[in-house]
């Protein structure tokens, strides 16, 4: 429809409601709220952003996409040394569920960035129909991250990226598997190298599962069973992209770099 649905944003109001106590109990301020895509692309996205604004007392604001790729590029890189930060090109992927989000940049600036419309959840339902997946909707899937990374990020972009930093949920999820965390350690998550042919034999292992079976995976949330093998197939398709052999996993990201700035601001003020 285009717009966010009105179960979906009582989901949010409830988690914004633990939030909130959570931020009375400790005294904590000032606050930031950052809304990104999903609410900058709807049409009611105006009017959600009033109502977290205005019912959670929240500095909550919708940022523009070019906002919203340095605050995670800063995020993803802030714990990096000085030589690090200074040296080569670096990417960080950020797979989403309707989108994948690429940003290279070295040092502390931001080169380039774009929103690919390639997703865990929106490729899943476009290519996989079967129980454990069949080899065909696997390859139709590659095909198509290959057809939209290779649109979405010129050659000219991903020439003398010498690193790939990978946030969110599949990254995070891989490190988990491959480190067989049960409970989940996002400290020893953080930080973790996978590399692509690591991440080629977890993707083979869990495509060849059902989605019951991948529920009980060491490492894997089981909300996340449904569309790990996308996120898989997408992760993998950027480091060829961008002729990588591995990436390597961050717990941080945009919200790690909102706080940055935040506290940046509030130093200067």
């Amino acid at each position: 429809t285009g717009r966010l649905a009105d179960e979906a944003m009582e989901r949010v109001f409830a988690t914004l409601d633990d939030y909130r106590r959570a931020i009375d109990a400790h005294g904590a301020g000032p606050n930031i709220a950052v809304l990104t895509s999903a609410v900058r692309d709807a049409a009611n996205g105006p009017e959600f952003t009033r109502r977290v604004r205005e019912r959670y007392d929240l500095d909550a604001h919708t940022i523009p996409g070019e906002q919203e790729a340095r605050l995670t590029f800063m995020g993803a890189t802030s714990e990096r040394d000085d030589q690090a930060r200074d040296g080569d090109p670096l990417v960080v992927i950020d797979v989403g569920g309707g989108s994948t989000e690429f940003i290279v940049g070295s040092g502390r600036d931001v080169a380039f960035h774009v929103s690919t419309q390639a997703g865990v959840v929106r490729q899943s339902e476009r290519h996989i129909a079967s129980d454990p997946p069949r080899p065909e909707e696997l390859e139709e899937l590659a095909a198509d991250a290959r057809r939209i990374i290779a649109a979405g990020v010129p050659a000219g972009v991903r020439e003398g990226v010498t690193h790939a930093i990978a946030v969110a949920g599949t990254a995070t999820s891989l490190g988990a598997i491959d480190l067989e965390l049960d409970p989940y350690d996002p400290e020893r998550v953080h930080g973790h190298r996978v590399s692509i042919e690591r991440a080629e034999e977890l993707l083979h292992r869990l495509a060849a599962m059902t989605d019951d079976e991948r529920r009980h995976v060491t490492g894997l949330h089981p909300d996340r069973a449904p569309t790990i093998v996308a996120g898989a197939v997408l992760l993998i398709e950027a480091l060829r992209a961008f002729e990588l052999g591995a990436f390597e996993v961050s717990e941080h990201d945009i919200l790690r770099g909102a706080a940055l700035q935040l506290a940046s601001v509030s130093r200067s003020d």
